[in-house]
C-alpha cells in the first residue's frame, strides 16, 4: 500500500453519485474538487460521529482557537487538547456527570503494547466495597474512553464494579494515525490483549468479567467473543454493529471500486458521510454536548477504515449463531445509526441459552448519551441489574 501518495494524489477527492436503491444507477469520477460539483452521497457509512459545528458554552475563545486549529491526526496532539479540556468536560450540564457517586479509585495511565503502540488505559475502582466483578469496555467507532464514558464508568464503579477501559490504536488518546484502522482483527487483538492482563491479575482471580460494546464497539466484543469464547462471562451490547443497512451499502460494482482504490488511497478521508448526531442524540441539548467531545473523530471515514468496518459486519454476520456466552443486547427503536433488527437477528440467532433483548421505544442510537436523563436512567437500571444477576450467578457457581 502506499501510504503517502503523491501530492497529485492526494490532491484529488473521490467524487461519488449513486443511487442505493438502484444498483445499476452509479458515477464514479476521480478529480479535483470544484464549487459547483454536488456533493457526494452520504449514504454508505454507518459510523458515527458528532457535528463538527463546535458550540462551546462557557468556554474561551482561546481554547476555541486551540481546537479549531489542531491537527489531530497524531497522538501527541490529541493529549495536549484533551488535557487542556478535560476538566471542561466534566462540568458540562449532562445527566452523566450531574449524577452523585461513590468513593473510587481512578486511575489513568500508558501502557506499550506488543506491537510497540503506547496505549491509554483507564480504571474506575470502587474503594469501599468487594469488587462485584470486572466490566471491560469497547469503545464505539472515532470515540474514546475519556468523555461520556467517565460518567457511565463512574456510575457503574459505584455499583460495585471493576470497570476498566482503553482508547484503540488510532483513537482518542492512543498511538496512531486518528481514525485510522488497518485491520479490525489487530484491534480485537489489542484489546484481547490488555484485558488479558488485567484479568491475570492475582487479585481478580475468580471474579467474574464481561464485555461491554456499544456500537462499533459491539463488534470489536464478539470479536473478542470469537476468538477466546471461553474466557468472559457475559456481554453487553449496547446498539451492536452487527450488520450495515442494506439502504446504506454500496452497490456491487462500486464497492469493487472502492476496494480497489483501498490499495492506492488506505488512509484517505474519502468515504462520503452523513453528520450523523442528529440521527444518534435524540435530544438537541445533548448532541450540542458532542463538541466538548473534543478528541473524537470527527472527519470523514478513512478508506481502508470503512472498507474494514464493512468486512467485519459480513463476518459477524455469518457468524451469529457462534455467540454462545451471556447476551445483554439493548437498542433504540428508532435507531437510524445501527439497525435494531440486526440486534433481534443476533438475538434469535445466537446460541446462548441466556440472552436478552431490550428495545426501547422512540430511542435512538445513543442510548447512554443522547435520550431524555429518564431513559438513560432505565437503561442504566437495565444494565446494573444483569450485571449483578449474572455476577451472582457466577460466585455461586
Amino acid at each position: 500500500m502506499i501510504s503517502n501518495p503523491p501530492p497529485s494524489l492526494s490532491n484529488q477527492i473521490l467524487r461519488l453519485t449513486t443511487s442505493v436503491r438502484d444498483p445499476r444507477r452509479f458515477r464514479v469520477r476521480i478529480g479535483t474538487s470544484s464549487s459547483s460539483s454536488p456533493p457526494p452521497s452520504p449514504a454508505y457509512s454507518t459510523v458515527l460521529s458528532c457535528s463538527s459545528s463546535m458550540k462551546f458554552e462557557g468556554v474561551s475563545e482561546e481554547m476555541k482557537k486551540m481546537v479549531s486549529s489542531a491537527n489531530l491526526d497524531q497522538a501527541p496532539e490529541r493529549r495536549r487538547i484533551r488535557e487542556a479540556f478535560k476538566d471542561v468536560q466534566l462540568e458540562i450540564d449532562h445527566y452523566l456527570f450531574k449524577a452523585q457517586y461513590a468513593e473510587l479509585k481512578i486511575t489513568e495511565s500508558y501502557e506499550i503494547n506488543s506491537r510497540g503502540l503506547k496505549i491509554f488505559t483507564k480504571s474506575w475502582l470502587p474503594v469501599n466495597c468487594t469488587i462485584k466483578a470486572l466490566v471491560c469496555f469497547c469503545h464505539g467507532y472515532g470515540d474514546t474512553c475519556t468523555f461520556f464514558f467517565e460518567g457511565i464508568a463512574k456510575k457503574l464503579a459505584s455499583s460495585g464494579f471493576g470497570v476498566y477501559a482503553m482508547d484503540y490504536p488510532g483513537f482518542g488518546l492512543s498511538d496512531g494515525l486518528h481514525g485510522y484502522i488497518t485491520s479490525f482483527d489487530t484491534v480485537v487483538d489489542d484489546v484481547i490483549e490488555h484485558y488479558s492482563n488485567i484479568k491475570e491479575k492475582p487479585e481478580y482471580q475468580g471474579v467474574p468479567s464481561f464485555l461491554f460494546g456499544q456500537s462499533m464497539g459491539g463488534a470489536v466484543a464478539l470479536k473478542i467473543h470469537f476468538k477466546k469464547p471461553h474466557n468472559w462471562d457475559g456481554a453487553i451490547l449496547v446498539a451492536p454493529m452487527c450488520k450495515m443497512s442494506e439502504d446504506i451499502v454500496p452497490p456491487w460494482p462500486l464497492l469493487q471500486i472502492l476496494i480497489a482504490i483501498a490499495w492506492i488511497l488506505p488512509e484517505q478521508k474519502l468515504v462520503p458521510q452523513k453528520d450523523l448526531a442528529d440521527l444518534a442524540f435524540r435530544e438537541s441539548r445533548k448532541r450540542e454536548q458532542c463538541s466538548f467531545n473534543v478528541i473524537a473523530y470527527k472527519d470523514k471515514p478513512r478508506l481502508n477504515t470503512a472498507l474494514e468496518l464493512f468486512q467485519t459486519t459480513k463476518e459477524i454476520e455469518e457468524q451469529l449463531k457462534d455467540v454462545s456466552l451471556p447476551l445483554l443486547i439493548l437498542h433504540g427503536e428508532k435507531d437510524t445509526v445501527t439497525d435494531p433488527s440486526s440486534s433481534k437477528t443476533l438475538f434469535d440467532k445466537a446460541s446462548s441459552s441466556d440472552k436478552k433483548f431490550m428495545l426501547y421505544k422512540d430511542s435512538y442510537h445513543s442510548l447512554l448519551e443522547g435520550e431524555p436523563d429518564h431513559v438513560i436512567s432505565q437503561v442504566f437500571n437495565d444494565i446494573t441489574n444483569w450485571l449483578i444477576d449474572h455476577s451472582s450467578k457466577k460466585s455461586l457457581q
